[in-house]
C-alpha cells in the first residue's frame, strides 16, 4: 500500500497490530476459516457465541465490510481515539477496523459490541438453531430474502456454527459482493449516502440526549438548593434585615436560573423531536432505496437466465440439422397458443415455435379478435403463453380462469419480446423432461 493510503494509527495500536498476517483469498478445499479447537474435554460449561478475535483473520475483512456501516466504524474508531479516524476515506477506515478484529484489548471489544448492538434481532432469530441443518436452512432463508449483513454475523459467531456453514456463509458474501458491485450505480451511491447521513443523525441524536440528560441534571441541582435555602430560611425566621435581603436577592437569583434552565431545556426537547422526526425520514427512505436496489438485482438475475438461455438456442441453430428432424421432442405434434403481443412480433413468434416442432395459434387478447374465440383456443392449445406487459387485464383473467378449469398450464411471460419467449421455452423444455423421466 503506498505511503499516502496507509492509515495512521497510535504507536500502542501499532505495535499490537505488527504481526496480523496479509487478508487475503485462499481457494484451497481445506481452508480453516474458524482457529482449531484444542481436545474436546468434558465441561459443564453451556456454548458461547465466538467473539471477533476468536474468528481467523480471514474472516475479518468481510465482517467489517458486510456487517458495519462506514459511519458506525468511524463511530468506534474515534471512540478509540484512532489517529485519522476521522478524516480517514472508506479504504483506510475499512483496513483501520480490519486491523483492530483480531486484537481483544487494542478495540476488538468495542467492534464486537458494536456488532451485537446493531444486529441484536438477527442474533436472536439465528439463536433458536439447536442443529447445523437448522442453522444452514436459516442462512439460506436470510440470502434469498437479502437479509445478509445481521444473518451473516449470527451464524459466524454462533455456537454451533462449523467450518462448513462458516465456509459456505464466507463464500455466499463473496459473491454476492461481485454481484452488489455489477448493480446500479446509482442506487449504490445513494444508498451509501442514507447510510453516512443515518450515522451522523444518530451521533447527532446522542449528543442532543446527552445535552437533555446533563439539563435535568442541573435544573434538578438547582431546585434541591431552592428547597434546602427556604427551608433554611423557614428555620431562621427572626434574622437580621440584612440577612432577608441577602436571602431574598438569591432566591430571586436562582428562580431566574431555573427559568433559564427550562427555557434551555425546551429549547432542546424541540431540536430533540426535529431530530427524531429526520431520522425517521432517512430511515424510511433507506429503507424504499434497499428495496429498489433488491427489485433491480433480481431483474439483472433474470435477464441474465434469458441470455443463457438465448445463446444455448443460438447454439441449436447454428448446428446443422439433419433431414429428417422435427424439431423438439418435448414439443413436436403439441399445439402452443400465444395471447397478446404486438402485430410485428407475431411472424417472429410463429417461427420460432414452429421451428420446435410445435403448432402455432394467436389471439391478440381482444383488439381486432373477438374475446369469445378464447374458450375454443384455450382448448385446443397444449401450452399457453401470455405477455404480462402486452395484454388487457381482463384477457390475462379469462386465461387464468380458463386454464384452471381445463387443467392447461400456463406461463405468464415478462414481456413481449423473442428473448423472453425463447427463455420460457427452454424452461417449459426442461419440466417436460424432467416430467418425462
Amino acid at each position: 500500500m503506498p505511503s499516502s493510503l496507509r492509515p495512521v494509527l497510535p504507536t500502542n495500536l501499532l505495535a499490537a497490530t505488527t504481526s496480523v498476517p496479509l487478508i487475503k483469498l485462499d481457494r484451497r478445499s481445506d481452508i480453516v476459516l474458524r482457529p482449531p479447537l484444542p481436545a474436546a474435554v468434558p465441561s459443564p460449561e453451556p456454548a458461547r457465541r465466538s467473539k471477533i478475535w476468536d474468528l481467523s483473520d480471514t474472516l475479518h475483512c468481510s465482517i467489517i465490510g458486510t456487517c458495519l456501516s462506514n459511519a458506525e466504524l468511524r463511530h468506534v474508531l474515534v471512540r478509540l481515539k484512532v489517529t485519522g479516524a476521522e478524516t480517514a476515506d472508506e479504504h483506510d477506515l475499512h483496513v483501520m477496523g480490519v486491523m483492530l478484529a483480531g486484537r481483544r484489548e487494542a478495540g476488538a471489544k468495542l467492534l464486537q459490541r458494536a456488532l451485537d448492538r446493531r444486529h441484536d434481532l438477527s442474533i436472536k432469530l439465528f439463536a433458536r438453531a439447536k442443529d447445523e441443518e437448522t442453522l444452514r436452512r436459516m442462512w439460506e432463508e436470510s440470502v434469498q430474502s437479502g437479509d445478509i449483513p445481521g444473518a451473516y454475523w449470527a451464524v459466524l459467531s454462533h455456537p454451533i456454527a462449523t467450518d462448513t456453514i462458516v465456509k459456505k456463509a464466507f463464500r455466499d458474501v463473496h459473491m454476492l459482493s461481485h454481484l452488489v458491485g455489477a448493480a446500479n450505480r446509482a442506487d449504490i451511491r445513494r444508498l451509501r449516502q442514507l447510510e453516512e447521513q443515518n450515522g451522523e443523525l444518530i451521533e447527532k441524536l446522542n449528543r442532543q440526549q446527552q445535552k437533555l440528560r446533563d439539563g435535568f441534571t442541573s435544573r434538578d441541582e438547582t431546585i434541591r438548593r431552592l428547597n434546602e435555602m427556604l427551608v433554611h430560611q423557614a428555620g431562621h425566621p427572626l434574622g437580621g434585615q440584612a440577612q432577608d435581603d441577602s436571602t431574598g436577592g438569591e432566591v430571586e437569583t436562582l428562580r431566574g436560573v431555573i427559568a433559564e434552565f427550562n427555557r434551555k431545556l425546551g429549547q432542546e426537547v424541540a431540536r430533540h423531536e426535529r431530530l427524531e422526526q429526520r431520522l425517521s425520514t432517512t430511515s424510511a427512505a433507506l429503507q424504499k432505496m434497499e428495496a429498489t436496489l433488491q427489485r433491480t438485482m433480481t431483474e439483472r438475475d433474470a435477464l441474465a437466465r434469458e441470455v443463457v438461455s438465448i445463446e444455448d438456442h443460438l447454439v441449436g441453430l447454428l448446428e446443422p440439422a439433419p433431414a429428417d428432424d422435427k424439431g423438439t421432442p418435448e414439443f413436436f405434434g403439441r399445439t402452443i397458443l400465444y395471447v397478446g403481443a404486438r402485430v410485428h412480433q407475431i411472424p417472429q413468434f410463429k417461427a420460432l415455435i414452429e421451428r420446435t416442432g410445435a403448432r402455432f395459434l394467436h389471439h391478440d387478447g381482444g383488439i381486432e379478435h373477438s374475446s369469445t374465440l378464447l374458450p375454443g383456443l384455450v382448448s385446443r392449445a397444449d401450452h399457453l403463453f401470455f405477455p404480462i406487459d402486452c395484454i388487457s387485464h381482463d384477457a390475462a383473467s379469462t386465461i387464468k380462469r380458463l386454464c384452471r378449469q381445463l387443467e392447461k398450464p400456463y406461463y405468464p411471460l415478462r414481456t413481449a419480446s423473442l428473448a423472453t419467449l425463447v427463455s420460457a421455452l427452454a424452461r417449459m423444455s426442461q419440466e417436460c423432461a424432467i416430467a418425462a423421466e
